[in-house]
Parts: C-alpha cells; structure tokens; sequence
C-alpha cells in the first residue's frame, strides 16, 4: 500500500468513525509502525485537513470551514498583492509553509483575514526585522487557506492560477495537496 493510499483510508476511517482512533489502531489496521501513522497524521494535517490529537485518539475536526493547501511562488514585491487577492476573495491564509530539501517542514502561522493584516503583515517584513519563510526555497512555498465553502477557495485557486502564483510540485514533496 502506498503512503497516499494509507493516508486516504486514514481519513475515510476518521470520516465514518463517531469515536476516536487511537495510533495503535491505525497502526495495526495499515500493517505499519505507530511512527508511519504520526507521519501520515501530519501529512494529512499539512493538507488543509483538520484532526485533532485527544487522549483516546485521532479525530476529524467536523466544522463547517472548508481549507485548502496552496503551492505558490512570486517575488518579494508580489507578496503583498497574493496576500490581498485572497483576503479581498473571502479568504483566511492560516499559514504558510515550506518543504526544505534539508531542514524539512518549516511553518508559521499568519491567520491574515483582511487588508489590515495583510497591512500589518507587510509592515513587519518592511521593518527589516526579517524576510518571508520564501526565500529560504527561492520563492516556492505554500499556504493554508480557509474560507466559507469550497467554491470561495476555487476562486482562490483561479485567481492564483490567471496571476500565475499557483505552482507545480516537485518530485520530492510528499503530498499532492491538489489532488482531488
């Protein structure tokens, strides 16, 4: 079974699951370590998808918030116009991340939910206190996004596309966030 395969039945037993599933289960359902499935858990979590860690498992976050994980790339002079085009189309960039081909997964949250964040945002990068989490990976990295419904963020996604932030995976990054 291939690691998209398991994380996909990872997330169907979650969808129809009224309890926890603890690690140990998941485990012994998929044939693999504990280890497997906490790496499996994040990768899903690094989709957008949100599940919960309690005590007695893992559960699907049921709320009515629809996320989606977009791969961008743009100049420094770009960033704050990527930042307004999705607030200005009812988006809530959560985060952004990158995949490092050394260091791995490197993430901060932003929760930018209108034009005074992204104001507040870019006021911060200006002040010379640092640079965007971008440049570490020549530009390429990628956001959470939240929005009302499924439709508000295929907007996103067009409107990234036609300006063309929306980037193409490399073979080395694990998780094909755009796959339906």
């Amino acid at each position: 079974m291939t690691g998209n395969e398991r994380r996909k039945l990872i997330l169907e037993e979650l969808q129809n699951s009224k309890t926890p599933i603890s690690g140990g289960a998941f485990a012994k359902l998929l044939e693999v370590s504990r280890q497997i499935v906490v790496q499996d858990i994040a990768l899903i979590r690094a989709q957008g998808i949100d599940i919960h860690s309690t005590n007695k498992g893992y559960v699907l976050s049921k709320s009515g918030i629809s996320k989606k994980v977009f791969k961008v790339i743009h100049s420094d002079d770009e960033v704050e116009e990527e930042l307004t085009l999705i607030v200005d189309l009812g988006g809530k960039i959560k985060d952004v991340f990158v995949y490092h081909k050394v260091y791995g997964l490197l993430k901060a949250e932003l929760n930018i939910r209108s034009r005074l964040d992204v104001k507040r945002y870019m006021d911060e990068i200006h002040s010379g206190k640092s640079t965007p989490l971008k440049n570490i990976t020549s530009g390429y990295h990628y956001h959470t996004i939240e929005a009302d419904n499924d439709s508000i963020l295929d907007l996103i996604k067009n409107a990234l596309a036609e300006r063309g932030f929306l980037a193409k995976l490399q073979d080395y990054e694990p998780v094909d966030f755009w796959k339906e």
